[in-house]
């Protein structure tokens, strides 16, 4: 929850999104927004904004010469295109040099991290030469210190805005998700006061007729980490729902743990009733009693923290590992660490141990001396809501998590409509000169004996990056929808495994003559008969081509989403990836011999790879952090709730000692005797299923929602729930009381 914070001035500063809606009812977010953008909106927002600044994300090879102009490091980093005015807007510790020397071109700033990584010393990196992608040198003019992990923006190698080439410079029809635009509010600006000048912006700049009708929202920075609409380029996202979800679970937990500390202090009360009869005798006041067991239960507490604490470092190596992040439990450098334990320390010790309180120190000073106070002083009706309480919230969780596995399963075994098993993405460069080496390079690959296929693709069938364009079909007006594009050579479809259902494959060819389409796209234009599609052209931009085959659908995205209309040609120059499919039982052995190809066919770069089946797990990482959460809660939760019902059965099996006696001296069978004991808690525990059900039916349907694909919800795990809450109940309670029921009678009947 600390991302983006600490920058002066941070509620002035927003991000510029875009959005497009469409006739069909979609709509369509990016956190990219037209290249032109922020210098038109420098120059028509004036009034309004005190600094805009453009950022553009990239990725290239980086080499480092020595003195002699020998090449003593290469590495393919992420790299930024900066105005100075980012500079303005986020305020950065300078270690050296200044943001205005970014007005230059062909300067570089470069954070605390890289400069030793390339320098050796960050002191030493100041007029020294970067080389970026084989033909520019940049001069490093500044060091900035190293940019915090909870940060939206991951900057560490920043090179001059003025540098930054790029055929879409003017074009207000192109937004990709790499080209982002912050900017700074003047001093008592409302920010609902650009929505007027927006309007007027989007008129004047947005002439052409396009199908779906542009749009900018004006995102604060306190917004950018939780919004999964957009997404940002440190490409971590949390959504807040999900943060106040862990946030309830663990407020349930503290509840529950709480309810079994009243129910055990007030079901105990009885044997503590002498000693506050003879402290009320001796002149104790209501007040210095009520002192006394709140301390009590504080100093319970107290220790439970210490003990939670060392759980916690013992837990944190897993924690760090589920969420693939840092996570630190140091009071010194997170203070609010040390506030919320302090908080929790008070609130759990005036919930748990303020009612008991209350109860304990109003007994009657003669009664209690006498021993006449009720072992139903302190609530029994109390203590029945409190565990009806407890095991609804313990069935809903149990109903949750059952229900997350179950869908998490489902996706797992959803057929992607392609086969991504044992496919290795290699990284392919773009510049021409490396373009004429693809075909000896696939030729060389085709050769190994563990690679199946071969395919030169812009991206996978699914993917993240996916690119979105406008279109006409055979001669009409552009449709109203976008379609996305994918770049592929004639072997993708073999590759993985897509199925034709009309027409043919790709030819190979260097130029884009022909395009495949899904059926998706086809059902969008209205068009049931894919045969009929074949030959028809597809007009999009400049490029016109004929449809030469249609493929069945295959899911593009994750499954939160829909399939998308797409469309399938081959373009050389936007091939970013060699798709390599591996013999399974020889992937180890094949990727080195695939690296030394790589390495002799571009020896001038540096090679990177990773394996398709990596990234589609990426997709429902979010998922899978709440179904394991979700499992330990719910144990430890099922742990708390046996512990308290233990108790509470011990203590109601104690005071009904002699009552159980005399019913086996009057002829009750052991059974009848554990049935008499446990008949109330079962009742309980059945009604907090019926209060649980609808709680947990709407909690889960829900999440449910955010899935394009789904299960549908069925009663099996309300049923499961049940049958675990009952059976918890039936074995615990059926423990103690049946150790009741065959104790010795003289043993409870010998005094009277």
């Amino acid at each position: 929850m600390s991302f983006d914070e600490g920058f002066k001035n941070e509620n002035r500063i927003y991000r510029v999104v875009s959005s497009w809606a469409y006739n069909d009812g979609n709509q369509f977010f990016s956190q990219g927004v037209p290249l032109p953008l922020t210098p038109a909106m420098r120059n028509d927002f004036s009034p309004y904004i005190e600094k805009i600044s453009a950022i553009e994300n990239s990725v290239g090879l980086i080499k480092i010469n020595n003195v002699a102009g020998k090449e003593q490091l290469k590495a393919i980093e992420n790299v930024f295109y900066v105005e100075p005015d980012f500079f303005e807007i986020f305020n950065y510790n300078w270690l050296s040099g200044n943001y205005a020397s970014l007005k230059n071109p062909n300067s570089v700033v470069l954070s605390k991290e890289m400069a030793e990584k390339f320098f050796g010393n960050w002191k030493n990196a100041l007029g020294k030469n970067i080389n970026y992608e084989g033909n520019l040198n940049y001069t490093v003019t500044g060091i900035i210190d190293d940019v915090a992990e909870n940060n939206s923006v991951p900057l560490k190698i920043m090179l001059s805005y003025k540098s930054f080439k790029d055929r879409n410079l003017e074009k207000w029809g192109s937004v990709g998700s790499n080209s982002e635009s912050y900017f700074k509010l003047k001093p008592n600006v409302n920010i609902e006061t650009l929505n007027g000048p927006l309007k007027s912006f989007l008129k004047k700049y947005y002439t052409e007729k396009a199908p779906g009708k542009e749009g900018h929202i004006f995102q604060p920075l306190s917004d950018i980490h939780y919004n999964d609409k957009f997404g940002n380029f440190s490409g971590r996202i949390m959504p807040i729902k999900q943060l106040y979800g862990l946030g309830v679970i663990g407020f349930f937990l503290i509840i529950t743990a709480s309810i079994n500390f009243i129910n055990l202090a007030t079901a105990q009360a009885i044997s503590r009733s002498k000693e506050v009869g003879v402290r009320k005798v001796m002149g104790s006041q209501r007040s210095q009693l009520v002192t006394q067991f709140l301390t009590e239960t504080l100093t319970i507490v107290l220790i439970s923290v210490l003990i939670g604490s060392v759980l916690t470092e013992i837990a944190l190596p897993g924690m760090q590992s589920l969420f693939d992040a840092k996570i630190s439990f140091s009071i010194f450098q997170h203070p609010i660490i040390l506030v919320f334990m302090l908080l929790l320390v008070v609130f759990v010790s005036l919930l748990a141990g303020f009612y008991p309180a209350i109860v304990m120190s109003g007994f009657n000073p003669a009664l209690a001396i006498k021993n006449k106070i009720s072992a139903n002083t302190g609530g029994l009706g109390l203590r029945k809501i409190l565990v009806v309480v407890q095991f609804t919230i313990t069935v809903t969780l149990i109903i949750g998590t059952l229900v997350i596995l179950q869908q998490m399963k489902y996706i797992r075994e959803q057929p992607l409509g392609f086969n991504p098993t044992a496919i290795a993405m290699v990284d392919l460069l773009n510049d021409s000169l490396k373009t004429q080496r693809f075909a000896t390079f696939k030729t060389q690959l085709k050769q190994v004996p563990g690679i199946k296929e071969v395919s030169f693709c812009r991206t996978a069938p699914s993917s993240q990056n996916n690119n979105g364009s406008t279109f006409s079909y055979n001669g009409g007006k552009d449709a109203d929808f976008q379609v996305n594009t994918k770049n592929a050579d004639e072997d993708y479809l073999k590759t993985f495994d897509l199925k034709l259902v009309a027409g043919r494959n790709l030819v190979k060819s260097d130029t884009t003559n022909e395009y495949m389409v899904n059926e998706t796209l086809l059902k969008k234009l209205n068009i049931r008969n894919p045969n009929e599609a074949i030959g028809k052209m597809i007009s999009m931009g400049d490029m016109k081509a004929p449809i030469v085959g249609v493929i069945q659908d295959f899911k593009n995205k994750s499954l939160h989403e829909t399939i998308d209309p797409i469309l399938i040609g081959s373009l050389k120059p936007r091939y970013f990836y060699a798709a390599i499919k591996l013999n399974s039982k020889q992937i180890t052995g094949t990727m080195k011999v695939v690296e030394e190809i790589w390495q002799n066919t571009f020896p001038e770069s540096v090679y990177n790879q990773s394996f398709l089946d990596d990234q589609i797990n990426a997709y429902y990482q979010g998922e899978k952090i709440m179904g394991t959460l979700f499992k330990v809660f719910a144990g430890v939760i099922i742990f708390i709730s046996f512990i308290g019902l233990f108790g509470l059965i011990s203590f109601v099996a104690t005071q009904r000692t002699k009552e159980v006696a005399i019913r086996k001296v009057l002829g009750a069978s052991t059974i009848e005797l554990v049935k008499m004991l446990n008949g109330s808690f079962l009742v309980m525990v059945f009604i907090a299923n019926l209060v649980a059900w609808p709680l947990a039916y709407l909690f889960v349907s829900k999440w449910l929602n955010g899935f394009a694909y789904r299960i549908e919800i069925s009663i099996w795990p309300f049923a499961l729930a049940m049958l675990i809450s009952m059976a918890i109940t039936l074995i615990t309670v059926s423990i103690r009381s049946y150790k009741a029921a065959v104790a010795n009678t003289i043993d409870a009947l010998k005094y009277e």
